[in-house]
């Protein structure tokens, strides 16, 4: 992973684009946090971090500007990388996770809608917590205006808040949250090869 960020932060177009992937998988777990929500039982923790993957989407976008002001201004497929996988990452997970909550735990309806949120935000977070500080580190090597230290606070703090929140959730958590890092770990990969073939067409 820390070669192809490297080879991605190198070259300007693909920086950008690279950028906004991250910013539309921001964006598309605040949505998805949002669509979990109760029509009145919303708790502040689900408030705070909708709206914190919201400003992260916001901000990435930002950075964008530190490269090419006119570069990536919608989420088009030919404005993300790996547009397809990119796309379907977090709906595909979202999907599977509740294929196994659905058989583990027996749940149905907004049971089951909270429950996929809780595990697959966790995934979600533990894979921020891999993957922003390896893209923090290329960017330092390349000496980049591009920063994203405050994300990689924030992803820290939204982790253990899953934590606490999945803990309350179930005893043994740990078990099914390990079940669900599996299935985000296949789409990861899927992912992460999508890109490097994309990359290859630039080499």
């Amino acid at each position: 992973m820390q070669d192809l960020l490297e080879q991605i932060v190198g070259r300007d177009s693909l920086h950008a684009r690279w950028l906004n992937t991250l910013s539309f998988m921001e964006n598309a777990g605040a949505r998805k946090i949002s669509a979990c929500e109760h029509p009145t039982l919303v708790d502040f923790i689900q408030l705070k971090h909708a709206a914190e993957e919201h400003r992260h989407a916001y901000y990435l976008k930002k950075q964008i500007a530190k490269i090419d002001p006119e570069s990536c201004k919608t989420y088009q497929l030919h404005e993300l990388l790996a547009p397809q996988q990119t796309r379907h990452y977090l709906h595909q997970l979202d999907m599977q996770t509740c294929r196994y909550l659905k058989t583990a735990f027996g749940l149905e309806g907004r049971q089951l809608k909270y429950a996929a949120y809780l595990f697959v935000t966790y995934a979600i977070e533990v894979r921020a917590d891999l993957l922003y500080p390896v893209y923090q580190a290329a960017l330092d090597k390349a000496q980049s205006k591009v920063m994203v230290r405050s994300i990689i606070l924030e992803e820290e703090g939204h982790l253990e808040e899953m934590i606490n929140q999945l803990t309350r959730f179930s005893t043994d958590w740990e078990a099914h949250a390990e079940q669900v890092r599996i299935l985000e770990q296949q789409l990861f990969d899927g992912w992460l090869a999508a890109i490097d073939q994309e990359l290859h067409q630039y080499a």
